[in-house]
């Protein structure tokens, strides 16, 4: 593998005093990394460089045909002072999955963690320490060649920025209301719901701008065909509580395989809660929250890890889950899952990297 080299910023920026008031994806640390591609040299040239604007030709493919997807991760500083991972290698492995959809170069994976780890090093002390608190790491991937015409790029630039961000819940956690959308949709089978691509998060935003207007924090998708099955809400896969049995909607190409859903359905089974991947409809949804068969509802991303459902907003009727309040099974689920994160509880997954 090619050394990775590092180029060392001149001038560094003042580092947040107050890490309680982080706005998420508002403060980036001094350094990124860098590497790119092309059929002669395959991945290439990875470097640690100050952090600074991309230059890009008006024709870039990414910008007018939409070759362009990210990944979502975190750093954690552990109370044994040591700095954690959680599972990378496969974020990077769904990245490579959403290049091929996208019919863009998978990344050297390795070449990826390796300019990971690197950046992380010089970037150590941009890690904040307060509880709770994390430096987000954005991996991206875009075409570079510069023509219009439909056609896949030759070229591309992978690039890591990192984000220092504080406690996603200040004061706890706190159930939010879901707006279910029927109009709109997010994806559809066959289509690159699965991957985060760029344009996936385009195609969400004005349904998530009229819930937000609305009062609502996030919107509940439904399927593309039928609008009737549930698929994800906001960002976030979606999971239920639903007698007894922890339900959440299949992967059928729609549907981002969350890292974090993953690691939640892989810790239920542990704890003895029974797992069902189907098809879930929002009248089932509504019904159960209704007669309180449905104990529980939540949402898992890498964000927030677990954000609980205090209410569904469905056909005029604002529907509440477990009176408005948080289950017992999100709790230990964020309590076990930012435990494994931090290094507080063992790992028996093996998911936890420490650097």
């Amino acid at each position: 593998m090619e050394p990775i080299k590092v180029i060392h910023a001149q001038t560094l920026k003042s580092k947040p005093q107050d890490e309680s008031a982080l706005v998420f994806g508002r403060t980036f640390t001094d350094h990124m990394f860098t590497m790119n591609y092309s059929s002669a040299k395959g991945w290439h040239n990875p470097t640690v460089k100050p952090y600074q604007p991309l230059e890009l030709d008006p024709a870039n493919l990414a910008l007018h045909y939409g070759q362009a997807l990210f990944e979502g991760m975190k750093a954690f500083h552990c109370p044994d002072g040591a700095i954690r991972l959680f599972r990378p290698m496969d974020n990077f492995s769904r990245m490579c999955q959403g290049a091929e959809r996208l019919a863009m170069q998978p990344i050297d994976k390795e070449m990826a963690l390796a300019g990971l780890k690197k950046l992380l090093e010089v970037e150590k002390d941009w890690i904040p320490h307060s509880p709770g608190t994390s430096l987000y790491i954005r991996p991206t991937l875009i075409a570079t060649d510069a023509f219009l015409g439909v056609h896949a790029s030759d070229t591309y630039l992978f690039f890591i920025i990192l984000c220092p961000v504080a406690a996603y819940y200040k004061e706890g956690l706190k159930p939010v209301k879901i707006y279910v959308e029927d109009e709109y949709v997010r994806a559809a089978r066959g289509g690159i719901g699965f991957t985060k691509a760029a344009g996936n998060y385009a195609a969400s935003m004005l349904a998530g701008t009229l819930a937000e207007k609305k009062g609502y924090s996030q919107v509940l998708w439904l399927d593309a065909v039928e609008r009737k099955y549930v698929e994800e809400v906001g960002a976030m896969n979606m999971l239920f509580i639903i007698d007894g049995k922890l339900v959440t909607p299949p992967l059928r190409g729609s549907i981002l395989p969350g890292i974090t859903r993953n690691s939640v359905l892989k810790l239920a089974s542990t704890m003895g809660i029974e797992v069902e991947e189907r098809l879930i409809s929002i009248d089932e949804v509504a019904e159960t929250a209704r007669n309180g068969r449905m104990s529980e509802a939540f949402g898992s991303g890498t964000a927030a890890v677990i954000s609980p459902v205090g209410h569904f907003y469905w056909k005029g009727e604002e529907i509440p889950v477990n009176g408005g309040q948080m289950g017992p099974v999100a709790q230990k689920l964020y309590d076990t899952l930012t435990g494994i994160q931090y290094g507080r509880i063992e790992d028996p997954f093996g998911w936890s990297m420490k650097l």
